[in-house]
């Protein structure tokens, strides 16, 4: 599964595909109709943490897509922007909600990195809690704690 994710990510290039791009460049393969060139550019994004703080309105509407894979590389680049995505928090509560446990599991972890403006996220959080898969019950607590902290 981590094999076939990360050939997704990075194709059969020498080079990923995010490699070296601007944050603008990064934003418009968001907006690509291929969903794997949506995944790389949101991965490409996670990588330039707050550099890439310019593009979380293209991540908030990105975080829509119907490809769990796009869902999950959004999520965790909104939680490497960190603070500076708190205008995510929104869009990111929604997704504690995703019926992949993955993207559940990012969006939690996110929301914990963005940190006390994640405020508004505490009753869904808390309810994750008693999620039925035990990494996303994790990932919950351990939100929580950042928020509350």
């Amino acid at each position: 599964m981590l094999c076939s994710l990360i050939a997704a990510l990075i194709g059969c290039q020498s080079d990923p595909p995010y490699e070296g791009k601007s944050v603008a460049e990064l934003e418009g393969m968001l907006r690509e109709a291929d969903p794997v060139r949506q995944m790389q550019g949101a991965y490409g994004l996670a990588r330039l943490g707050p550099e890439a703080r310019s593009a979380v309105p293209a991540l908030i509407e990105a975080i829509k897509s119907q490809d769990p894979r796009v869902r999950v590389n959004v999520a965790l680049a909104l939680g490497e922007i960190g603070p500076e995505a708190r205008s995510a928090v929104s869009a990111l509560s929604a997704a504690l909600e995703d019926a992949q446990w993955t993207v559940r599991r990012q969006a939690a972890l996110s929301l914990g990195r963005i940190g006390k403006d994640s405020g508004p996220a505490i009753p869904a959080l808390e309810k994750l809690s008693q999620d039925p898969d035990e990494l996303v019950r994790k990932a919950a607590d351990e939100a929580l704690r950042k928020i509350r902290a």
